[in-house]
């Protein structure tokens, strides 16, 4: 029987993982004990509750970001104010990550640490440049989401860290924005491919500064910066929406797996950048 630690405070979460270097950190648990009933064999760690440590969630606004602590859950960041105010993409893509009861008990912080290119809540995040605030008893550090996640179930966390807040910028909400997934289904689907948009327009409809991410296409979430450079300060026409989306099918890695296959992800992610783009014109 694996044994349940069930700290109520920031301080005694440190306590016990310092005690027990080895313990997996739970908050809603919905890709963790997955995970765990799929291991052949079954090691000893206990498991580290953080539902109780009240510190790692909620959502407040500081200065010049709005901080969402890593066990808040999905539910909760859907109808935030802060958040609909100055993420609404993120509400968006949460809103798409499984039915009502796995968004009760999945959080923001379990997903990023997850660290999967299939993770719905990652490409708003990359786009939006989130910063991952990381945590232990000695000290904090803070990293841009991309310098974070560095492969597939890969972050740089360190042995006695945790992710303990996300932190956005404000005020990215006025802009043109989308976020896409397509699926095998219309819900309650693991992402084929996904894609995160942000856009801000000059008065005579060119682009001032874009910004797209894609999940499900490479090893992590991806961006093309040079194709955001590019795109800056040109007509948005047909034809340089053509080009965008042939640098996109050549800039994806995609594989081929039960979902999808590597050149029907490479196809979508272009259309998905087309639909956007054309979508403004429009």
């Amino acid at each position: 029987m694996r044994a349940v630690l069930t700290p109520s405070c920031r301080e005694e979460l440190f306590t016990l993982l310092e005690r027990h270097p080895g313990a997996l950190p739970l908050a809603g648990g919905t890709d963790l004990l997955v995970r765990l009933r799929r291991q052949a064999l079954q090691d000893e760690h206990p498991l580290l509750c953080l539902a109780g440590v009240a510190e790692l969630q909620g959502i407040c606004e500081q200065e010049t970001t709005i901080a969402i602590g890593a066990a808040t859950t999905f539910s909760r960041i859907i109808t935030d104010p802060l958040v609909l105010r100055h993420a609404p993409l993120l509400a968006r893509a949460a809103q798409t990550i499984g039915g009502p009861a796995v968004r009760n008990m999945a959080t923001i912080g379990g997903n990023i640490r997850t660290a999967s290119p299939a993770g719905d809540s990652l490409p708003p995040l990359y786009m939006l440049e989130a910063q991952i605030e990381i945590a232990s008893r000695r000290a904090t550090r803070v990293l841009p989401i991309g310098e974070f996640i560095t492969g597939p179930g890969q972050t740089t966390l360190r042995d006695g860290e945790l992710i303990s807040r996300i932190l956005l910028p404000r005020g990215a909400s006025s802009h043109c924005q989308s976020f896409e997934k397509i699926g095998r289904r219309r819900s309650m689907a693991i992402s084929v491919t996904s894609f995160a948009g942000w856009v801000r327009l000059c008065s005579d409809g060119s682009i001032e500064e874009a910004r797209f991410a894609w999940g499900s296409v490479a090893p992590t979430v991806l961006r093309i910066p040079a194709l955001e450079k590019e795109l800056v300060g040109v007509p948005l026409d047909a034809a340089i929406i053509r080009h965008a989306a042939h640098i996109v099918s050549h800039s994806v890695s995609p594989i081929s797996d039960i979902r999808a296959t590597a050149q029907y992800r490479r196809i979508v992610a272009g259309k998905l950048l087309v639909r956007f783009l054309e979508g403004l014109r429009g």
